[in-house]
């Protein structure tokens, strides 16, 4: 009902408006009034400059029963009551603008954070894949080469083989912490069941041995549909990532032990799996929390990180996450995968099959004897004559001899980061005295720079600490011709 229909329009002007007799009116609003028993009437503006935010109505049953004087006293206790208002709604908004402030500073401190933590990770990454690239290079090449593994050891050695790509992968994603990865991961079709298989093999320490030390039994049960769970399109290591995690915070609710559930299923859009505990529960306040970054009810054993993780992860694969929870009674966390290929296609992709290259002369530079001899190792066992030098001075005195005997090297493999002489300065120097020499710049920093597209001058291809296997027999097929002779690069 606009102010029109009501009678009192000269309220906007701000004038009071006084009706000595409701029921005397025509008007609809002033009726009812009179029909609720009052029958005289006094509004006033509530106003504050010129704006009215409201009116101030006064009645009374009797009808002319204010007096002027009474009239004039509610015209003063509206304008007090008008601006009484408005401080309140300006303390609001003010309260409103501290709180969106607060809350952006944290979100700049947050970041911040992120930041100095992806700068210390960067050095840490670097780190950890020089550490794990002996176990990635020597399990795969016994997996590929040694043909006389009893199944038990060969199991092992691929549980083994799992963990450190997962440390890998781990490794990869702390970058994120402050720089937004360029492109996405490889998707392949994945089997849930066996990654569950996994996972649950990964993460025994946790959830068997670590609480047996303490005296608490956790006890895990699998139930997975053995017959038509079809593949899903996801990258592997994320999908193990975001499983351990959800282990471990069940492991975490169950203090005093309990039962740990992972089952699979399949429904008709979509593949389910589903991690249970019996363990305390969340309130509903903390179920709607539990996603954010940084919110943790494990005081300083927590990160906050780990649901957010999984949230991520699930974005990423187009998946929908489901927690229901309640206090001392348990947490289900359901994750619903679309369906990406029938299970006879998963049978289909191509394997890795180990093509012949012509023996080749390589020179390998690391400041790290353990990369050194594992390089060395590897290549040899591949049927390729190998030099290896600690530094970049060594490696080019070692490349001046075999050129003076006539024995040129094909191929210098070097690392980036090392004292006196970096990878880059090898690589300018290798092309300077030997054009037709292929550089493979092998680093930490590798899968970085290959997103940030900085391949360095002179350098052929790079490869990324930990390397693999099937990556370096790629690199030899792809900067060397299939017939064995080097490609003619020119000075790059």
């Amino acid at each position: 009902m606009s102010l029109d229909q009501t009678g009192l329009r000269a309220c906007v002007t701000g004038q009071t408006v006084s009706v000595l007799d409701t029921a005397q009116e025509s008007i609809s609003l002033l009726q009812r009034f009179a029909q609720a028993g009052l029958r005289s009437l006094i509004a006033t503006p509530l106003r504050v400059e010129d704006s009215m935010s409201g009116l101030l109505l006064a009645a009374r049953r009797e009808p002319q029963d204010f007096s002027s004087g009474e009239g004039e006293f509610l015209r003063q206790l509206s304008e007090h009551v008008a601006l009484a208002a408005h401080h309140a709604s300006l303390y609001a908004k003010l309260q409103q603008a501290y709180d969106d402030l607060h809350q952006s500073q944290q979100v700049v401190m947050q970041q911040e954070r992120l930041r100095a933590l992806g700068q210390m990770a960067s050095g840490i990454v670097h780190d950890i894949n020089n550490a794990i690239s002996p176990i990635t290079l020597y399990v795969e090449s016994l997996l590929a080469s040694e043909t006389t593994l009893s199944a038990r050891t060969r199991e092992y050695l691929i549980t083994v083989q799992q963990a450190a790509q997962g440390v890998a992968h781990t490794m990869a994603r702390l970058r994120e912490f402050y720089r937004q990865p360029v492109g996405a991961p490889e998707t392949l079709p994945v089997d849930l069941n066996q990654v569950v298989l996994q996972v649950v093999e990964l993460t025994r320490a946790k959830w068997r041995d670590e609480p047996q030390h303490l005296g608490v039994t956790i006890t895990v049960h699998t139930a997975l549909q053995e017959e038509g769970l079809p593949p899903i399109l996801g990258v592997e290591s994320e999908l193990r990532e975001a499983l351990i995690n959800l282990i471990f915070n069940a492991v975490d609710a169950m203090p005093q032990g309990g039962n740990l559930t992972l089952q699979t299923r399949a429904i008709p859009t979509a593949v389910v799996v589903e991690v249970i505990d019996t363990g305390i529960g969340m309130d509903e306040t903390t179920r709607q929390r539990c996603l954010e970054p940084f919110y943790t009810t494990k005081d300083a054993r927590g990160t906050g990180l780990g649901l957010a993780m999984v949230y991520g992860v699930t974005e990423r694969h187009a998946a929908q996450l489901i927690i229901e929870s309640a206090v001392g009674q348990g947490t289900t966390v359901r994750l619903l995968f679309p369906i990406a290929l029938s299970p006879g296609k998963m049978h289909d992709q191509p394997e890795d099959v180990a093509e012949s290259t012509h023996s080749l002369h390589i020179l390998v530079v690391d400041d790290d004897p353990l990369l050194r001899r594992l390089l060395q190792d590897v290549l040899q066992t591949e049927g390729h004559v190998v030099t290896v030098a600690e530094g970049g001075r060594m490696g080019l005195e070692a490349l001046r001899v075999a050129r003076e005997r006539q024995e040129p090297f094909d191929m210098v493999i070097t690392d980036l980061g090392m004292p006196e002489m970096d990878g880059r300065e090898v690589a300018r120097r290798v092309k300077h005295a030997a054009p037709d020499t292929a550089v493979v710049l092998l680093t930490g920093w590798g899968q970085a720079m290959q997103q940030e597209e900085a391949l360095p001058p002179h350098v052929d291809l790079l490869l990324s600490k930990p390397p693999a296997l099937r990556g370096l027999r790629e690199a030899l097929r792809t900067v060397i011709r299939p017939t064995g002779r080097r490609a003619d690069y020119g000075n790059n």
